[in-house]
Parts: C-alpha cells; structure tokens; sequence
C-alpha cells in the first residue's frame, strides 16, 4: 500500500524545517511527499529542493489557493493513500503510522482522521489554545471532521467527490469532510496520530484568523444556527452590561454572572491543568486574557460571516459545486 503525503506551502521558510524533521522522522515513513508551492518568494523553495532525506517532488503553481494547491499535490501523487498535512506543524514520530493502520486493518476504510494539539510557547498562545481548540476529552469520534493538517484519505475517495473546492478559500476543508461523510459514513478516527502546531501569537493575528474563518463559513453556506445563536446572544447581553452600573436586582446581576461563567467555563476547564508549568506573572496573564480572547474571536466571526454571505450571494450563479445546506 503505497502512500504519498502531500501539503501546500507560500512563504515558509521559518518554519518548513521542522516539518521536513519530524517527516523524517516518522516510524512509518511515506513513500513520498508531495509540495505544492503557492508562489513563495522567501526561501521555501530553495529548503525543500535541499533536502535530501525524503523523496520530495514539487509542484509550482503560483497564486493557487489552498484547495487548488491540494488538488494539484494529490493529482501528482502515485499513492493509493494520500496523508495530508499542513506547513507550520510538527508530526509526532507516529503520526503516519497512526493514519495508515486503518486502511491495512480494513480494506474498506476510506478516510482516516488524525487529531491535532497546540504546541504554545507563550503565556498567550495557552490561553488561546485553551479557549479555542478543543481536546481529545471533547471529541464524539463519530461526529468529529478532522482538519487537513491531519488526516488520510485514498486517492479514490477524493476522486469520488470531486477534490477539495476551489472555489473556497477558507473552511475548505470541512466542505471536503462533508462530502467524504455523506458518501463514506462516518469516518475512521485515530486519535493517536497528532499533528502540533503553534497558534497564533497575537489578539490581532487570531482575529485576522477568525474572521477569515467566518467568511469561509458564510461563503460555503455553514453553521447559520451557530452564527445565529451568537449575535442573539451579544445583542442580549450589550444592553444588559450596560445596565450592570445602574442599580438593578441583585437576581438580574447574578443572572449574568451564571451565563458569563457558563460560557467562559469550558476554556478555563482546559487552562486549568496547563497553569501548573506556567511562572506566576504567566498563569495571572494567561487567566486574564480568556474572556478577551473569546470576546475578539466573537467579535471577528459576527463580522466575518456576513461578509461570505454577501459573497455567496453575488457568485451563487458561478459556484461550481453547490456546498451543503
């Protein structure tokens, strides 16, 4: 069973190092690895055609998006099983091995989905790993739709649903899971094979992140209820924190501390057992930023959205592939 793994790059060269590292260093090695370069002008090009460990080839496809630079990568491979990954990450040493045992135990399996962890190195990146990624514990392997950055597939399946959707820039990925779901069932899940990757190291980098996010949402027609449930929400409690001054019931106060504690509960129940290796100064900080963090994710999103929605709108006629409704 010949497996190829592929991923995209643009403008990586601080960070494709440790990826090439830890693909070599993998206990079950690919038979090959496919690069698509989106057009990297930063020295990307010039580590991969160094390295001389793996079997590499490139694909050059300047300006291509992620989904184009997938397709391209995938069309490339000889694999009958196709890993993919993403740049900026670390694979465990078992992380192929994980993902491949699936298809050797069972020749019907058609997509296998890894798993991912942050790999913070601030007191920042905690707290906004813990508020916004989930871990292991959250995850219902039967509903869980697994990121690019982990996850493997044979080429066949992705033939069957006609490859990732060029059209879409962001959340491609899950539009992709849906259509190996609705075709396939329920997909393997192998926990164990975890790809790491560090999150964003900014408020304004997670919010460039998000709304990004929530415009790819909004363009491929996903999770209206969710978005929904989210402005209802601010517009209920804006007026409210505003009355927070004025002397209103102690009933009505306590009431918005039990919905503030109730919404801010699962990323403190993450952070709580990270502040245990964190300096003082640290764990104050990263305690601190938690609301701020899930208020600018909000925030991004409840922008973001309208606008693939608008989007959607005006090239519904051009889309070349109807999303899920």
């Amino acid at each position: 069973m010949k497996v190829s793994l592929i991923f995209t790059v643009k403008n990586e060269a601080e960070s494709i190092r440790a990826l090439l590292d830890s693909i070599a260093a993998q206990t079950h090695l690919p038979d090959e690895v496919i690069v698509c370069d989106g057009g990297s002008t930063d020295g990307t090009l010039d580590a991969l055609r160094a390295e001389s460990r793996l079997p590499i080839r490139i694909v050059e496809q300047p300006g291509a998006n992620i989904s184009q630079g997938r397709n391209a990568a995938i069309e490339a491979a000889s694999g009958e099983i196709i890993a993919s990954t993403d740049a900026g990450v670390r694979l465990d040493p078992d992380w192929l091995k994980h993902l491949a045992a699936p298809f050797e135990r069972d020749p019907q399996t058609s997509v296998v989905a890894g798993f991912f962890l942050p790999a913070p190195q601030t007191a920042f990146e905690v707290a906004l790993g813990a508020t916004v990624l989930p871990e292991l514990r959250d995850i219902r392997p039967e509903t869980f739709l697994p990121s690019s950055r982990s996850v493997a597939f044979r080429k066949e399946a992705w033939r069957a649903v006609k490859g990732y959707p060029e059209w879409l820039d962001y959340c491609e990925d899950l539009i992709f899971d849906f259509a190996l779901r609705e075709k396939y069932g329920p997909l393997a899940f192998a926990p164990q094979a975890i790809a790491r990757f560090r999150p964003r190291r900014s408020l304004r980098a997670f919010f460039k992140q998000y709304y990004l996010y929530a415009r790819g949402d909004g363009k491929a027609n996903l999770w209206l209820k969710r978005h929904l449930i989210r402005y209802g929400t601010y517009v209920a409690a804006v007026p409210g924190i505003a009355l927070l001054g004025a002397k209103v019931s102690p009933w009505f106060l306590l009431l918005y501390l039990i919905g503030g504690a109730a919404y801010m509960r699962p990323p403190y129940r993450r952070l709580w057992p990270k502040l245990r290796a964190m300096t003082v100064a640290d764990k104050v900080k990263a305690v601190a930023l938690v609301p701020a963090i899930r208020v600018v994710g909000d925030v991004a999103k409840m922008i973001g959205y309208p606008v693939g929605v608008m989007w959607r709108a005006k090239n519904r006629q051009s889309l070349s592939e109807k999303p899920p409704d």
